[in-house]
């Protein structure tokens, strides 16, 4: 059933079209009443209608009316009319310029994809006028809001291509959030996207196609999101994979490239992420035939087959470099005396010492190494042994140590035992790590002069862990060993070594050994601070010593006590057979702590005197009897006689 449509209708309708000839917008009177013909009417609302409703307005109203209309407007037609001319009758410039917000949501409505939804009877209480309106009232002198215009519409479009990109995404199932934050890392990816799409448009294929469509087939074809795929499936976190994306330039299939050739020389999954971000800009774009050439040098100069992933994802920045500068780093290290296996295991060991520093750098640690009296093969095997002492600093760490180890009276003589045996100390950072130890040493009662013999005695009692290892040694002798405040200073400064024993499998097992002697725990105390080595022997070696003492030799516990730390195969049993033959005998102190020709002489000297001795006693023995017979003849002649 047709409804009647009021004049008024048709009368707002017109005037509007006259007003805004390029919008598709109408409006009518809601609040208008025909029994109200002199009440003021509200500002009309603005419905958006389409074509199919236009076209039934249009036909509902008679012509007649619209030529009256036409021919004779109303007084508040004229009145508008009047109101944008001047006084000379010429237009005036249209009042209504929009404000800068305005346009941009003007300009947002026609770049967009989805629009809000449209429909018969759709009302916009801020109906806006269309685009091209907006256009004609710029001025086209205004380089300036041109700039600022063309920007906004740039980014608008990256939003689009970034909503199509997120489409994309869903679609290969990803979730919202993953997505949102990958493609909001991929700003240059999302530059090529959009301009490959606006490129597009030149062919004649997708001339009439929408800038969504031709986005979407640019995206498609780039295979990005099985590739975001692959990379996630080989444990690249999200961060990783749009850096790499955006690295390729739009060469995807070079990434996919790349990480193929890596696992080929069993560089991990966890790894390939930050091997590829770390091997340089140009790394995408480098030839598999480089690369492979590079790994073969390696191969031949001793790193294995099973190595070079182990390298190439500790050093990345191997990977950037020619075939030159690589060969040049290999001959700096085997021209120091490196054998093929020395430097591969020192390129295992620290993959870094290869690749991270400039050759100036590594000539100027080389040469302050030899300042401590070291020759360059000297070097060489020091490096091969220790190549963490090419990730040192010479100003932050070399010398700083040096001045403090010369001020705990520790000569040059002393650093290079010191660097040779523990090289690991000469990469400590000396106020962290060596001071506090060194003061803890002085409150125990270590002598300040003891401190530097000491520590060039046993060079690593400096990586020892100060609360884990050194206080808990001290503390056990203390309190188990019968150790007292006062010989603590001195056991350790005689021992050392002592300090990097375990307390449960080596310190506990020997002291309940000795106690098991009937050895008092004072006089535990008193044997380690006399001999420290004492508690580092093994039971199974001291056992049987003490049972020859014991049960062969029949010494006293005291005597046993004093000297435990004589051998019994090459020294106790060897002179006690000797003492066993010669028929003499000495304490343990003259028979054990002397050299073997010092012994011999005691035995030899103590043969002789009781040579002497039983000599004497012969000769005694003679005189006597001869003394006797004489007495006995002079008693028998006398008795004859008389």
């Amino acid at each position: 059933m047709l409804t009647y449509t009021p004049p008024s209708l048709h009368l707002h309708l017109h005037l509007h079209l006259h007003r805004y000839p390029h919008s598709t917008t109408i409006s009518s009177s809601l609040h208008h009443h025909p029994n109200h013909p002199t009440t003021t009417a509200p500002d009309p609302v603005l419905r958006i209608h389409n074509s199919k409703t236009t076209s039934f307005l249009h036909h509902r109203q008679p012509a007649t009316t619209t030529t009256n209309e036409t021919k004779n407007p109303p007084q508040e037609y004229e009145n508008d009319h009047h109101r944008h001319r001047d006084s000379e009758g010429k237009p005036k410039t249209p009042p209504h310029i929009l404000p800068p917000q305005e346009k941009q949501n003007i300009l947002e409505m026609s770049l967009v994809t989805k629009r809000g939804p449209q429909f018969p009877g759709s009302i916009y209480a801020n109906s806006l006028p269309s685009l091209q309106s907006v256009i004609q009232t710029q001025n086209e002198d205004d380089e300036d809001d041109e700039e600022v215009m063309i920007r906004r519409a740039l980014d608008i479009r990256r939003k689009v291509t970034a909503e199509v990109f997120k489409a994309a995404m869903k679609k290969g199932k990803f979730g919202i959030t993953y997505s949102t934050n990958l493609v909001n890392r991929l700003p240059d990816f999302i530059d090529h996207v959009m301009i490959e799409a606006a490129a597009l448009k030149r062919s004649p294929e997708f001339k009439d196609s929408t800038f969504n469509l031709r986005a979407k087939l640019v995206i498609d074809h780039s295979n990005v999101v099985p590739l975001i795929r692959w990379l996630k499936h080989n444990n690249l976190s999200y961060p990783k994979i749009a850096k790499l994306i955006c690295m390729s330039k739009g060469n995807l299939d070079s990434i996919r490239r790349l990480v193929e050739w890596l696992k080929t020389v069993y560089v991990k999954g966890e790894f390939l992420g930050a091997t590829l971000l770390k091997s340089g800009d140009d790394i995408l774009h480098r030839r598999l035939e480089e690369l492979d050439e590079i790994v073969d040098y390696l191969e031949s100069n001793g790193v294995r087959r099973d190595w070079i992933g182990f390298v190439i994802s500790r050093c990345p920045r191997l990977l950037s470099y020619s075939m030159e500068e690589v060969k040049t780093r290999v001959d700096f290290y085997l021209n120091m005396g490196m054998n093929e296996n020395d430097f591969g295991t020192m390129v295992f060991d620290y993959p870094g010492v290869l690749g991270y520093f400039t050759l100036e750098e590594m000539n100027q640690k080389v040469n302050y190494l030899k300042e401590f009296g070291l020759s360059t093969e000297d070097v060489g095997k020091l490096l091969a042994f220790r190549p963490q002492l090419m990730g040192c600093s010479i100003e932050e760490r070399w010398k700083p140590l040096v001045k403090y180890l010369y001020y705990l009276g520790i000569s040059r003589d002393g650093m290079r035992r010191m660097l040779t045996i523990k090289p690991m100390i000469f990469c400590f950072n000396f106020e962290t790590t060596i001071a506090p130890k060194v003061q803890f040493f002085r409150d125990i009662g270590v002598r300040e002069d003891a401190i530097g013999n000491m520590l060039v005695k046993f060079p690593p009692l400096l990586t020892y862990s100060l609360h884990k290892k050194i206080q808990p040694v001290v503390i056990y002798l203390m309190t188990k060993a019968g150790v007292t405040e006062k010989d603590i200073g001195k056991v350790v400064a005689l021992g050392p070594e002592l300090l990097g024993c375990n307390i449960a499998k080596t310190l506990e097992v020997n002291v309940k050994y000795f106690l098991s002697l009937g050895i008092r725990v004072r006089q535990l105390g008193e044997m380690i601070g006399d001999f420290p080595k004492l508690l580092r022997y093994k039971v199974d070696l001291l056992y049987p010593k003490y049972q020859y003492l014991r049960r062969t030799m029949v010494r006293p516990l005291q005597d046993v006590i004093e000297f435990p730390s004589y051998s019994l195969e090459e020294r106790i049993i060897p002179r006690h057979k000797i003492m066993v033959e010669n028929r003499v005998n000495f304490k343990l102190r003259y028979m054990l702590a002397c050299t073997d020709e010092e012994f011999n002489q005691r035995v030899a000297d103590k043969v002789e005197r009781r040579r002497r001795f039983e000599s004497g006693r012969m000769d005694d023995a003679v005189s006597d009897s001869q003394m006797a017979e004489g007495t006995l003849g002079k008693m028998a002649s006398s008795s004859l006689s008389s």
